[in-house]
């Protein structure tokens, strides 16, 4: 477990709210500003941030953050620069915990000790790993564990219920359920399967539990976070960041502050 993610999760609950857990691109639109808009993230409300380490082949991501991996790539984002840019917004006065979205292939290039040591030293809090062979998870967790990095693992509508409960065993920071089966992307309504396979997971875990994919408005973030304890929102924010850098004068801190203090107005509708 790690504190800082435990403390969250425990203050938003006494407040009777969900956390609010915005997805950036690390580089996207540019490493120069990622830390200003991290910070003003914060201030609008979030309460815990995943950043995506840009990825050559990204898993189960949609065409808007696929597009600005590829971009964040372009501009010389790499892992230890997407890392040193979330050291410099910690120094700025970060303090909500970061979980870095990051491929298995990129951990295991590096050795998975030596990858955990340069994210705590840099600030981050834990792993979302999305490609994850199961049968290797535990040892993987277990190694981050070491360094004081919690680890979430997917689960999705269609995985079965012995493999959720062995998914869920292996969640340290949170157990991060799919709304949809697929990729990233906004959709125009949810599911209304999420709050049964939500009740169904509750029965094997007492990890808080994080709905992401498809999630893009105020409502769809009362609608979640009245069932889990995070709300999961990607695709509208860097949609928002790339209609921003459209603008003849772009203000990247700006968007993001206006993008999650609108999805944070949801949060203070939930009971």
């Amino acid at each position: 477990m790690n504190t800082n993610i435990d403390t969250a999760f425990d203050l938003a609950r006494s407040k009777h709210q969900a956390l609010l857990c915005p997805f950036f691109t690390a580089g996207y639109p540019d490493l120069a500003v990622g830390p200003q808009m991290l910070l003003a993230a914060q201030q609008a409300g979030a309460g815990c941030i995943e950043l995506g380490i840009p990825f050559s082949d990204p898993i189960a991501d949609g065409p808007v953050i696929q597009e600005s991996y590829r971009l964040a790539l372009e501009g010389g984002a790499t892992v230890e620069k997407s890392l040193d840019m979330l050291r410099q917004a910690r120094a700025a006065g970060l303090m909500i915990p970061v979980l870095a979205m990051v491929s298995f292939s990129v951990i295991f290039k590096r050795g998975t000790h030596e990858f955990a040591k340069r994210c705590t030293a840099n600030g981050i809090d834990g792993l979302v790993l999305p490609d994850l062979p199961l049968e290797e998870a535990p040892a993987v967790v277990e190694a981050l564990g070491e360094h004081g990095l919690g680890s979430s693992l997917l689960i999705a509508p269609s995985t079965s219920p012995d493999r959720r409960r062995r998914i869920a065993e292996l969640c340290t920071a949170f157990i991060y359920y799919l709304s949809v089966s697929g990729i990233t992307g906004e959709r125009a309504s949810l599911p209304s399967d999420i709050a049964p396979n939500i009740a169904q997971l509750r029965q094997v875990t007492e990890r808080p539990i994080c709905v992401g994919f498809g999630i893009h408005t105020a409502e769809q973030v009362r609608q979640v976070g009245s069932l889990a304890e995070g709300v999961i929102v990607g695709s509208a924010i860097i949609r928002r960041l790339t209609e921003e850098r459209s603008r003849p004068d772009p203000n990247p801190v700006r968007a993001t502050q206006e993008s999650i203090a609108s999805l944070a107005a949801g949060l203070r509708q939930v009971c």
